[in-house]
């Protein structure tokens, strides 16, 4: 960006979007105790005809308002990674704040699928 489209820019108020704060990266802990309510994921019927347990680790994209964004797969068995991901989507939230303000966070979690259920 020149240093035009930059005045131009904290002329016309549009400054605050280019200096946008990053997401924080926060611990798991401080993840889990963010949570609110959790679906459980829905183990795949090929999963448990091949007798496949494991641990899925996800990375949820968290706003302002505790919505989850994207979520990202970082490691698990294929057959477990997708019902994994799709249920995160559907957890509730409370915000992450720092000094009291609501941030944009980036959750690590993790899912294990027994076959005696998944958690």
């Amino acid at each position: 960006m020149n240093f035009r489209t930059l005045l131009c820019c904290l002329l016309l108020g549009c400054a605050p979007s280019l200096f946008a704060q990053a997401p924080k990266k926060v611990t798991r802990a401080v993840a889990m105790s963010l949570i609110v309510n959790r679906t459980p994921p829905e183990y795949p019927s090929v999963a448990k005809q091949l007798r496949i347990e494991g641990e899925v680790e996800l990375e949820i994209s968290l706003s302002e308002d505790a919505t989850v964004g994207q979520v990202a797969i970082v490691s698990g068995n294929p057959l477990l990674t997708r019902p994994a991901a799709d249920a995160v989507k559907h957890w509730k939230f409370t915000p992450y704040k720092e000094d009291g303000k609501p941030l944009k966070a980036i959750l690590p979690v993790s899912l294990t699928f027994r076959l005696g259920g998944a958690s």
